[in-house]
């Protein structure tokens, strides 16, 4: 008889590049802005590995973040918070879940790389 396994899958997407008006100000808002988007999942794995109705398609994670970036939002924090909450009712399974959104070169004083926000779901 074979031990179970302890396995712990991980699906992720990186640097998801969108173009969106999500922004404060209204200027954001008209003239829109570059972001980049990273989301990671864990889960326990089905035994059948060969099977996309028993993992997480990354396809689905992608579509999930495109469509939201459409709807412009004054906040990230709303932003990050929808798409999660959309992968996490469509993967039930999911042990743990992270979104976060970087907005690409903001429009403040200085030099800005990016600003970051990030959200983290864990199953109770």
């Amino acid at each position: 008889m074979t031990e179970p396994q302890n396995y712990l899958q991980t699906v992720a997407l990186r640097d998801v590049k969108c173009f969106g008006y999500h922004g404060f100000y209204a200027e954001e808002q008209l003239t829109g802005i570059y972001f980049s988007l990273d989301v990671t999942v864990t889960f326990i794995p089905d035994d059948e590995t060969e099977n996309l109705d028993k993992t997480v398609n990354y396809e689905v994670l992608n579509t999930i973040i495109l469509k939201e970036m459409e709807v412009p939002k004054k906040l990230l924090e709303t932003v990050v918070r929808n798409i999660l909450d959309q992968i996490v009712s469509k993967y039930a399974f999911l042990k743990t879940a992270e979104v976060s959104i970087k907005k690409l070169n903001p429009p403040m004083p200085g030099q800005v790389g990016h600003s970051f926000v990030q959200l983290s779901y864990s199953a109770a």
